[in-house]
């Protein structure tokens, strides 16, 4: 599939998916929406990657969904619409692949939601989050999913009700993003945190994050029970021995993701 509203790029084991309509702060239509999906799957489906990074071109992360694609829709074409302007998240979620959100400027409605399902976050001091949709007579209902899971109730509906904006390090106050960066260290951070992720065994990132996801939502004794499962599964591949072996003998480990 040839892109017109994303770029995808590959450093080594890293993946990097650019939203790329920067001259309207990188807003969801039917193309970019259609094209981040299908880049998501290909880099979750590429052996060769270990790390994705989500970006934003030009001035901004992204300012959500265009509202010029609003008016004119049957029932039916409304949701088959918004189903796939939220698609991403459970594409994120289901993904084995690690996912780094690294953002700048403005991260609201969708660009939000792309921050709270995203598995790590960084972002630029003097960033802007919001569930800013309210503020026209909609909801963020799809960020609602991963916001909620992301930073609780009160504060998810805080946000969501509101429609106000936080600025970066009231985001990472809250949970909702990892680390706080200078506008010029943007990028050198995320790939140090990239590389950070990529030195470590990519089974047990992925056997991991899947088990996670799997786990987060269930009960106390169902979660230990599918974890433990899990981990006991995990222990049976190479690269769980390969790491205990090189630790104990002091060398770097040969990961052969298997």
């Amino acid at each position: 599939m040839s892109y017109e509203a994303i770029i995808i790029e590959k450093q080594e084991h890293i993946g990097v998916i650019t939203l790329n309509r920067p001259e309207s702060l990188n807003t969801f239509d039917v193309c970019l929406a259609t094209e981040f999906n299908d880049a998501l799957n290909k880099l979750d489906e590429d052996e060769e990657i270990r790390v994705v990074i989500l970006k934003g071109a030009g001035k901004g992360f992204c300012a959500g969904i265009d509202l010029s694609g609003l008016e004119g829709k049957s029932p039916l074409e409304y949701y088959n619409w918004v189903q796939l302007m939220d698609k991403w998240g459970l594409t994120i979620s289901k993904m084995k692949t690690p996912v780094i959100a690294s953002v700048h400027n403005i991260a609201v409605a969708n660009g939000i939601g792309i921050v709270a399902s995203a598995d790590l976050a960084i972002a630029a001091e003097g960033t802007k989050f919001g569930a800013t949709a309210v503020n026209v007579g909609l909801f963020c209902m799809g960020p609602a999913v991963t916001l909620s899971r992301c930073i609780g109730r009160k504060k998810a509906l805080e946000l969501l009700m509101t429609g106000d904006l936080i600025d970066a390090r009231e985001a990472e106050r809250i949970g909702l993003i990892n680390k706080v960066v200078a506008p010029e260290k943007l990028e050198e951070e995320t790939l140090a945190l990239a590389q950070k992720l990529v030195a470590k065994s990519p089974l047990a990132l992925q056997m991991g994050k899947q088990s996670f996801y799997k786990m987060a939502d269930l009960e106390l004794e169902k979660a230990f029970e599918l974890t433990k499962n899990h981990f006991a599964m995990l222990c049976t591949t190479h690269d769980a021995h390969e790491g205990v072996n090189a630790f104990l003998a002091k060398r770097p480990p040969n990961w052969l993701n298997k």
